[in-house]
């Protein structure tokens, strides 16, 4: 028994040193498998480097400042941005809405040539500041006809000359409105006359008449309607609904609701009539600094982004627009109480707007438009440049002054401080005399 048990203790080792060589041998025949990797932690991956803020971000033209050294505005991360604003023409806005003790409104002016922002100054009577410039809230009223009035044109072959005959309209469009009827249709007038007028029933029965619905969608975004301005702030996007019926078609291409416009998209426009239809870009920003003082920006030389249209379109709206002040909605305004125009030897292009909204109560006004139009009549030692000015002031139901007067001030304190015979520059005060009365536009 104990050799037996000898025997099984001698084989039970010869097994253990068989298993320790086959464990030896696999060693060296096969590479080590890999370590087991270490556990997965749930950590989210390093956040890349925060790109740069780009130099014009933040820039808050709500907090301009006017020094002797010219304008500036603040911008993100204490930066510093210099504008092409004029300080004289700045405090002049600022002095005429503030004076009047404006609900709310608005003054763009620019200069056509270049795209720089001259004046750009926004008033609240009461709450937070806002860049009302900047806003496309306000209905585009009957500064809406300018659109109308280049498809007429351009799409549709009318002129300046081409005559029409109407009846009503004057504060609302009937379908009776838009019928053609020798009965009733008692005045007659041009398309020039109309634009200078303002007549509803005119525009809504052309446009009826000789345009479609993508023909006048198309000039609208042409001048910036449903798109961004380009320009060194954001600016809200205009709106603009044309309805499916011929009534509600012919209602908006008369400027009757349905579409929105900010004041800085007025002056554009009026600048891009101008200019022949060629669209400037338009800028405000000079350069940028930072908070050390060192050049972050600078800007370009000014672009033309387009043509909206045809050179001799823009120049028949030119002839349009200039017949609203010289006998039309502005006529008034431009005008004292003998007839003696504000601006003597100055022709001025322009076109009114007036929507009132009865459930808020809000008396919107608008005037768009530039000068000098036409070659001074007075020959100059230097050359004027050419502005183009936009005006909103919305009012309450008891209101002290429209949007055209304003305009005409801003205009008398540009081409008095360019020294030109009898342009005076405007008194603290609008002289009451010549404030438009509510009426059409």
């Amino acid at each position: 028994m104990r050799r037996a048990l000898g025997g099984a203790v001698v084989a039970a080792g010869l097994a253990l040193v068989a298993f320790a060589v086959v464990l030896v041998l696999r060693a060296r025949s096969v590479p080590l498998a890999p370590p087991a990797p270490p556990a997965v932690l749930n950590l989210k991956p390093a956040a890349p480097p925060p790109l740069g803020v780009p130099p014009l971000d933040g820039l808050d033209l709500t907090r301009v400042a006017l020094g002797d050294d010219g304008a500036t505005a603040p911008a993100a991360l204490h930066r510093v941005a210099h504008l092409t604003l004029d300080s004289g023409l700045q405090r002049a806005a600022t002095r005429l809405m503030t004076g009047h003790h404006l609900p709310e409104a608005a003054v763009v002016l620019l200069d056509v040539a270049t795209g720089h922002v001259l004046a750009y100054a926004s008033h609240l009577e009461h709450g937070d500041a806002r860049d009302l410039c900047a806003e496309a809230t306000a209905p585009s009223a009957s500064v809406f006809k300018i659109v109308t009035g280049a498809a007429l044109v351009e799409d549709a072959g009318l002129s300046p000359d081409t005559r029409q005959c109407y009846s009503g309209g004057e504060q609302k469009i009937l379908p009776s409105d838009l019928e053609d009827d020798e009965r009733r249709d008692r005045w007659c007038t041009t398309l020039a006359g109309a634009m200078g007028h303002s007549t509803n029933a005119v525009f809504a029965r052309l446009a009826l008449r000789d345009l479609k619905r993508p023909t006048l969608e198309a000039m609208a975004e042409k001048l910036g309607y449903e798109e961004p301005v380009p320009f060194d702030v954001p600016v809200q996007a205009s709106a603009l609904h044309l309805p499916p019926d011929d009534l509600g078609f012919a209602r908006t291409a008369a400027g009757f609701w349905n579409s929105t416009l900010s004041p800085v998209q007025a002056a554009w426009l009026s600048a891009t009539v101008a200019r022949g239809g060629e669209v400037p870009r338009l800028s405000i920003v000079t350069d940028v600094a930072d908070d050390k003082g060192g050049s972050l920006y600078a800007a370009a030389e000014p672009t033309v982004l387009h043509r909206a249209m045809q050179k001799e379109t823009a120049q028949a709206l030119t002839r349009m627009m200039e017949v609203t002040v010289a006998e039309g909605t502005s006529y008034r305004a431009f005008h004292d109480g003998h007839g003696l125009s504000f601006l003597p030897g100055i022709t001025v292009a322009g076109k009114t707007g007036t929507l009132t909204d009865a459930q808020s109560r809000r008396f919107y006004t608008w005037f768009t438009g530039f000068a000098p139009s036409r070659p001074l009549a007075t020959p100059t030692p230097a050359r004027i440049p050419q502005v183009a000015v936009a005006v909103l002031v919305v009012n309450e139901p008891t209101w002290h002054v429209k949007a055209n007067v304003l305009a005409r001030e801003m205009l008398r304190e540009y081409f008095a401080r360019e020294n030109l015979p009898g342009v005076t520059a405007p008194s603290a005060r609008i002289e009451t005399s010549s404030i438009a009365r509510r009426g059409r536009d």
